[in-house]
This record gives structure tokens, C-alpha cells and sequence, in this order.
């Protein structure tokens, strides 16, 4: 019998140990190669052991890890005034991860409206689907009875309505509402994309009733569509942002992003943290904008998902019985399954391809941005094969029976 593990069970891990990883690759440690299109679950943004981040790790390795933020930590200001200087915001709060970025967003938006007088305004609108993190705060912004179950009473304030659905936002609005928070494509939710009219009328709404919009791009920011962050397709701008995920490359790293006016009320001794912020962090944060920011790049990012969106189209149009649908922007696309995702998903990894599942019957397609096109059609003939063996399962059994 083997030996019960020391680990919460709250995985359900695939049996892969991985040794090593070379930019889309990673290696078992039997000498296995996978190509890897859930990089960490769109966190290794620029692919496994990117020789720009090592170097940038290792030099600050040998300099200072950890200070608190008792100090001034001088890569925060650099990153922060790159990360201003390309975006709507004046204002950054760095974090270790997505969750803490969105619990900062949220306590954001409430200090806004207590600093102006109006304690009372606390409540944020959210969508069905939404995925925002595993706090009690994010649980209960993102709704989902899943992730609810067994953690006690729901935070208060926060009120959830359909996805796309903009009469239920404006009926939902109170003299409690503070903020609407959204995730411009939804990652968990099933790779749902928003589009550009609602966020666009989503601005609105928020401008005239005096309410914060609250962006949560922690999977879908940092170059993963496109450009440099989601909502720029829909030309708007949000008041806070929570940033994580590709940031770091790989490193956890979070950051809320905000404009003077919404962050005006978080004051000294508001908030805070141990980690966030700290050297390393800061050193890789920098070291994946030189990249991400170079001339080129997000363009790169648009050609490359243009030859795996067309792919994946003929694919689509070629076993039915497997694809149903293909969604999703940039890098950050999904296959809706017409068979059980589970299946295509062990399917894939039986060809050696790596990929992510999702709500709504959803396979994640979430490579580095630094894919190639050549490496991109490679993930293309992986999924054809996987496709293809689900299509001959399918045909034995109908035979069978």
C-alpha cells in the first residue's frame, strides 16, 4: 500500500515530475519532453528558464532578498513608474500573488467611497463565472458554489449578476454600490471573452452613478492577448487594476494598479504586507517588461496566436465529434469540446501537450508569449493526433454497440 502523503489533498495532480524546462518545453525527469501550452497556468509568460530572467534572478540573488517594506525598495519605484508610464495608473501596491492583488483592489474601492463619506457604499457588482481567487473575500466576489462549500457565511457585499447581461448591472446598482469588477476575458469561467461594447458600457455606467470599474487582468494582462492588457482592445480604462500571473514570469508577483483619485484613501497603516515587493521579486518584474515592452513584441504575440486560431479553426471544421467551438484573444484562447473536456485533456497529455481545463466545458490553450510559429503548428499536430484517436475511440465503440 503506498505511503499516504504529507500534502493537503487538495489536488488532483497529473503523474508528471518535471525536472527541467527549456522556453515551451518541459523535460521529465525520465528524459520526457512535453510541449507546454499551460504554462503554469499563463504565469510563465516569457516560457520556462528564459535566460533574461535567470540572469536578473541571480543577480539579485547575490545581492539583497528580502528587506520588508520598512524601506524603500528601489526596484518598486523603477517597476512601478514602467508599469504607470504604460498604463492608465498612478499608483501601484505590490503583491505575492493574483488573490492578494484583488483583495487590495477590493479594499481599494471601499476605502474610496469611506474616505468621501459614504461608508455605506461597500457592495461590488460581479458576473456569474467570474474566478478571482481562493481568499474568502475572492471566493465570495467570484460566487462560484464550488469554491463556496464548507467555508462558512459568504462575505457580504458582494452582488453577482449574469454574464453579459447589462440590464441586471444597472438593476443591481443601489445606494451600497461602491465598484464593478470583471475580468475582461474570463479564465476559469471558460475562456468567455467580454465584448469590447460591454466593458465599453460598462465605463459608462460607472461614470454616471459615480462607481468605481475594477479590471481583474491577473490572467489575461501582461501581453497574453496582444496587448500589453486586455481592456486596451476595447479602448476604455479602468479605475483599478489587479495585475499577477505573467508579471512575474514565473516568480510570484502581484501588483493593483490605480489612479490617484480611486487609491486617495489608502493611507499610511491602511494595508500592507511581509513579502510583496521584495528585491527578487522586483528584479524579475523588471526583467519581463524589458521583454514584453521591446519593440515587437506584442506583435509577435498577435501573429503567432493569428496561425494557432486558424488552426484550430480547420481542426474545429474537421472532427466536430471532438471541437465544438474556438474562443478566446491572443494567447489566451479555448477550445469548448464536444466530447467530455476531460478526455481531450488526457488525450493531449498522451501526445505530450499540456493544457489547462476550464468551466463550461473549456480545454486552456495558454502558451508562453515568446511561442514561435513553427512551435505553434507543433501543438497543432498534437491536438490533430489527439483529436483523431478520440474520433477512432468513438467510431469502435458506435461498432461496438
Amino acid at each position: 500500500m503506498a505511503e499516504a502523503s504529507p500534502l493537503y489533498q487538495t489536488y488532483m495532480r497529473a503523474p508528471l515530475r518535471f525536472e527541467r524546462g527549456e522556453g515551451v518545453w518541459l523535460v521529465t525527469e525520465t528524459g520526457e519532453r512535453y510541449l507546454d501550452f499551460a504554462a503554469g497556468i499563463a504565469v510563465n509568460s516569457l516560457g520556462h528558464a528564459h535566460p533574461h530572467l535567470v540572469e536578473a534572478l541571480k543577480n539579485q540573488a547575490d545581492k539583497l532578498w528580502h528587506l520588508s517594506n520598512l524601506y524603500d525598495v528601489p526596484g518598486q519605484e523603477k517597476l512601478a513608474e514602467r508599469l504607470t508610464s504604460a498604463t492608465f495608473a498612478d499608483k501601484v501596491f505590490f503583491t505575492n500573488s493574483g488573490a492578494e492583488a484583488l483583495e487590495c483592489a477590493i479594499k481599494t474601492a471601499r476605502r474610496y467611497h469611506f474616505a468621501r463619506g459614504n461608508p455605506e457604499r461597500f457592495h461590488i457588482i460581479t458576473f456569474e463565472g467570474a474566478f478571482h481567487g481562493r481568499t474568502i473575500a475572492t471566493i465570495a466576489a467570484g460566487g462560484q458554489a464550488k469554491y463556496l462549500e464548507g467555508f462558512g457565511p459568504k462575505a457580504a457585499g458582494f452582488d453577482q449578476v449574469p454574464f453579459g447581461d447589462l440590464d441586471a448591472v444597472k438593476a443591481a446598482i443601489t445606494d451600497e454600490t461602491a465598484a464593478i469588477l470583471i475580468e475582461p476575458v474570463q479564465g476559469e469561467g471558460g475562456i468567455r471573452v467580454v465584448p469590447n461594447e460591454f466593458l465599453r458600457a460598462l465605463r459608462d455606467i460607472c461614470d454616471e452613478n459615480g462607481l468605481l470599474l475594477i479590471l481583474d487582468e491577473v490572467q489575461s494582462g501582461v501581453g497574453r492577448t496582444g496587448k500589453l492588457f486586455a481592456h486596451e482592445w476595447a479602448g476604455i480604462t479602468p479605475d483599478i487594476m489587479a495585475v499577477a500571473k505573467g508579471i512575474g514570469g514565473g516568480f510570484p508577483l502581484g501588483a493593483c494598479l490605480a489612479t490617484d483619485e480611486a487609491a486617495a484613501g489608502m493611507k499610511a497603516g491602511t494595508h500592507g504586507t511581509t513579502y510583496g515587493g521584495n528585491p527578487l521579486a522586483m528584479a524579475v518584474g523588471n526583467a519581463v517588461l524589458d521583454v514584453v515592452l521591446a519593440d515587437g513584441f506584442l506583435r509577435n504575440v498577435q501573429d503567432v496566436a493569428l496561425v494557432l486560431r486558424q488552426g484550430l479553426a480547420a481542426l474545429k471544421d474537421r472532427y466536430p465529434d471532438v471541437i465544438e467551438d474556438i474562443r478566446g484573444e491572443g494567447l489566451m484562447l479555448g477550445i469548448k469540446a464536444a466530447c467530455p473536456s476531460a478526455d481531450l485533456l488526457l488525450a493531449m497529455r498522451g501526445e505530450h501537450m499540456l493544457s489547462v481545463s476550464a468551466g463550461d466545458n473549456v480545454i486552456r490553450l495558454l502558451p508562453p508569449l515568446t511561442l514561435t510559429a513553427e512551435e505553434a503548428r507543433e501543438g497543432l499536430r498534437r491536438i490533430e493526433r489527439a483529436a483523431e484517436s478520440l474520433t477512432a475511440a468513438n467510431e469502435k465503440k458506435s461498432l461496438q454497440g
